[in-house]
């Protein structure tokens, strides 16, 4: 990000505590990020560092106890939770590794009523999407009819379904081959040259590598690589 670029998502001092009984956890530790338009960042960490806890918070899907995140120039946090959805599906396609796909609609049905939902409705471009993604014979299986590494790239489909700003991904590629772990890349890489703003939550050497910048969160603290 240049010196000139405005963030499109901006988190300051980012805190999040959780407690199971009388422990605590403290997930995330004064986290500050910035994404600007057209960048591809990747998130690393071990298993419980709080990559997913991050995307969550920065999502507006999960209040921080602490700090604070902007969208669009617009505060996210602390605001009512159907305002935050309303900013968010305005200006934020997300995909957690717990996918987003309504699982008695097919693929294609599960595409247009997210555009639809965003006042974006185009079948067309719905179409042009699976087939980036190598899943248009299979846009109107539903989700149980799909191996994990389709599911995966059906997903990151839908989060793209409305042209978003921003894109937050968590382990895009976890669950697919090579070949198609390539053709997921060309699909980020085609959304980052039309100025998405993409932070990737990862353990594939190869989507780090192709990143423009590299974050590493180590117990709740975040590190620059």
């Amino acid at each position: 990000m240049t010196a000139a670029s405005a963030p499109v998502l901006r988190a300051e001092n980012l805190y999040r505590f959780f407690h199971n009984g009388d422990a605590e956890t403290l997930a995330l530790r004064g986290v500050s990020l910035a994404l600007a338009a057209g960048e591809m960042v990747a998130l690393l960490g071990t298993s419980g560092s709080g990559k997913s806890t991050l995307l969550n918070c920065l999502a507006g899907l999960d209040e921080p106890d602490g700090g604070q995140v902007d969208l669009l120039g617009l505060r996210l946090t602390r605001r009512p939770e159907a305002e935050r959805a309303r900013r968010r599906a305005a200006g934020i396609g997300v995909l957690m590794q717990s996918h987003n796909l309504l699982p008695a609609l097919s693929l294609l049905d599960n595409m247009l009523l997210v555009m639809t939902l965003t006042g974006r409705p185009d079948r067309g471009r719905a179409e042009r999407l699976f087939d980036e993604l190598g899943l248009f014979r299979h846009r109107q299986a539903r989700p149980a009819q799909l191996s994990g590494g389709e599911v995966a790239r059906a997903g990151l489909a839908i989060a793209l379904a409305a042209a978003p700003a921003v894109l937050l991904a968590d382990e895009p590629t976890g669950e697919v081959d090579a070949a198609t772990e390539r053709e997921v890349l060309d699909v980020l890489h085609a959304r980052r040259n039309a100025g998405c703003a993409i932070l990737v939550a990862t353990h594939s050497p190869a989507l780090a590598a192709s990143a423009d910048r590299v974050l590493q969160l180590q117990d709740g603290s975040l590190r620059h690589g």
